[in-house]
């Protein structure tokens, strides 16, 4: 059995091409070494042009305490749970290892998707991200590893700061890495992390 990735890209990799879904975070999965050493079903759907992953659009503020609190699931969102579903019904996939990773718009969408289906992922990695941090006791069972830059001025780190220390406090097993001077790509430094692979694929429900 193999563990399973779903990867959730940003805003700007929007569009029906399904190929620039993949122009960050691709390489690391079709890296001959990582595959060699980490072979797994990597999920990465592309959200519509128009589309916003976890909210109906844009949020206008991405302060944790402005964030959408109580919104229904989006029928993209919704889309990717079923396509998710078919993948989880197949025997070769290992449902203990279950990971979802996003970055900017996706990994406001990691946050999401951890809060509505908890008992689906293991492991968690929502990169200059943000959540309003009332939802997230729902998702304490997951383990996070939340990256930010501290110089992000795109999606300032309050949110990412604000779910590490909410996630702490329920309990839950959660680290911060933040990158001083790291404007809003702190996804180039994430998958540089010496043990980003590792500690990914390490994890287990």
């Amino acid at each position: 059995k193999y563990p399973l990735v779903l990867f959730l890209h940003g805003a700007g990799e929007r569009g029906n091409d399904n190929e620039r879904q993949l122009t960050h975070g691709g390489q690391m999965f079709l890296n001959p070494v990582n595959r060699e050493k980490y072979p797994a079903f990597v999920l990465a759907p592309q959200c519509p042009e128009t589309g916003y992953w976890a909210y109906s659009a844009r949020p206008e503020s991405f302060l944790p305490n402005e964030m959408p609190l109580n919104e229904p699931i989006t029928p993209i969102f919704q889309t990717v749970k079923d396509l998710l579903d078919t993948y989880l019904a197949m025997p070769q996939v290992d449902k203990s290892r279950i990971y979802i990773i996003g970055l900017s718009m996706g990994g406001m969408g990691t946050f999401d998707m951890a809060v509505r289906f908890p008992e689906i992922f293991a492991a968690a990695v929502p990169i200059c991200g943000t959540v309003n941090v009332a939802r997230l006791k729902a998702a304490k069972s997951v383990k996070f590893r939340i990256f930010h830059g501290d110089a992000d001025n795109v999606v300032t780190p309050e949110g990412s700061r604000a779910a590490y220390r909410t996630l702490k406090k329920e309990g839950a097993d959660v680290e911060y890495i933040e990158f001083p001077g790291c404007n809003h790509g702190s996804w180039n430094p994430a998958f540089n992390y010496p043990d980003f692979m590792s500690w990914l694929f390490s994890q287990k429900k």
